[in-house]
């Protein structure tokens, strides 16, 4: 069996991605889609992202972690299957998308940059070290003061697993904050280790922000290890809505890899 596929890569966040608009991947190929993503023997990413027709809409959105389960929203995916499917000609400078968590839009600027609508948050708990919330993917987001003194993957794998958040589990984000500027590092659950960029996660920590500073309007610059993204938004009635992640979304390379064991 042979697959063609795209490299993209988000702020760090790289993902194997597949046009599936033929349906010829098989998404339910858990081992397979571990494999594509293994960083020695496979292609290497953080996920892989299945670009598929669906009526009413420019493309249909399927999310696999690196583990090769599928998974729920990824905002840095969501980016670069914009930009994917720009490449492809399905779209020029605005996309709408349907992915697991529902309906996204996302523009294109002229510097490349993809702007992705996310889903709205209702609800953000406050727990015993930072807040709780669900982005499109449950996230804890913790506010330290210095973040050289956090071991990313020791401290968030304990945190992902913590009992208090299963038996989904939680990505795990430590913050530093200083204004409008935050520092995020995130531990993702399925890739199972740090990852450079997490859009899910920069959007929860962005939003955790405006809580913890009563806010209810404005935007975070954030830096993540893989780049820098901005999140934007506003909360009415105690909800955030028009929630917005940009940042940039590049083709690394494409090629096709032979499969035996397939």
């Amino acid at each position: 069996m042979q697959i063609d596929f795209f490299k993209y890569q988000g702020a760090g966040n790289d993902f194997v991605v597949i046009d599936n608009r033929k349906m010829h991947f098989d998404g339910s190929n858990n081992e397979l889609i571990e494999f594509l993503c293994h960083r020695r023997f496979g292609i290497g990413a953080d996920g892989l992202l299945l670009l598929e027709k669906i009526e009413g809409y420019d493309f249909r959105m399927k999310y696999y972690n690196s583990d090769g389960y599928e998974a729920s929203m990824c905002g840095n995916g969501g980016r670069c299957i914009v930009s994917f499917a720009n490449f492809l000609g399905l779209v020029a400078k605005q996309a709408r998308f349907l992915a697991s968590d529902g309906i996204h839009t996302a523009f294109i600027d002229d510097d490349g940059l993809v702007d992705l609508h996310m889903t709205d948050v209702k609800k953000v708990d406050t727990v015993a070290d930072g807040y709780f919330l669900n982005t499109g993917v449950p996230h804890l987001v913790h506010f330290v003061d210095d973040l050289n003194q956090v071991d990313v993957d020791i401290e968030g794998r304990q945190l992902r697993f913590d009992a208090r958040f299963q038996p989904e589990g939680a990505n795990v984000n430590f913050v530093k904050q200083k204004g409008n500027h935050l520092t995020v590092y995130t531990y993702e659950r399925g890739v199972e280790c740090e990852t450079l960029a997490c859009g899910t996660g920069i959007t929860a920590s962005a939003i955790s922000a405006a809580v913890r500073n009563g806010i209810d309007k404005g935007e975070f610059q954030i830096t993540a290890k893989g780049g820098s993204l901005s999140v934007r938004f506003e909360r009415h009635d105690g909800h955030f809505r028009q929630v917005w992640l940009k940042g940039p979304a590049e083709m690394v390379f494409s090629g096709s890899i032979s499969l035996q064991q397939f």
